[in-house]
């Protein structure tokens, strides 16, 4: 997949909760990938925070700020990002365009797929 360049913020971020994902760059250029771990939950449990649902009829706790983490991957190298894991990325402010493989079932953004949208941007600082 050919992505546009992106940036080096974000606002929103993403998990899949059924299935695991790898991310590759074909190039040998840097990109960056935020992080955060998975807060899939069962909605009869006591959690602190608000617990919600989203249509796939999973429970999460939505992530924060603080459990963010940003990585740099440097050139052609794959991540794998585990089931539930919210992810950003990938992202990258120098280039016009990169070409990555993404590799996922073909309807995994269709059916599982829950985006949080935090109120301020998350920076990355290169």
């Amino acid at each position: 997949m050919e992505l546009k360049k992106t940036g080096l913020r974000f606002k929103r971020i993403t998990h899949h909760a059924r299935v695991t994902q790898c991310l590759g760059s074909v190039g040998a250029h840097p990109w960056y990938m935020a992080v955060s771990p998975p807060s899939i939950v069962d909605p009869s449990s006591q959690h602190e925070g608000a617990v919600r649902s989203n249509a796939g009829g999973h429970s999460y706790l939505p992530p924060s700020h603080a459990s963010v983490q940003v990585f740099k991957i440097d050139g052609p190298r794959f991540i794998k990002l585990n089931e539930g894991t919210w992810h950003a990325g990938p992202l990258f402010g120098d280039r016009d365009s990169m070409v990555f493989y993404n590799l996922e079932l073909s309807d995994t953004n269709v059916v599982d797929h829950t985006t949080h949208v935090f109120e301020d941007d998350v920076l990355i600082e290169d």
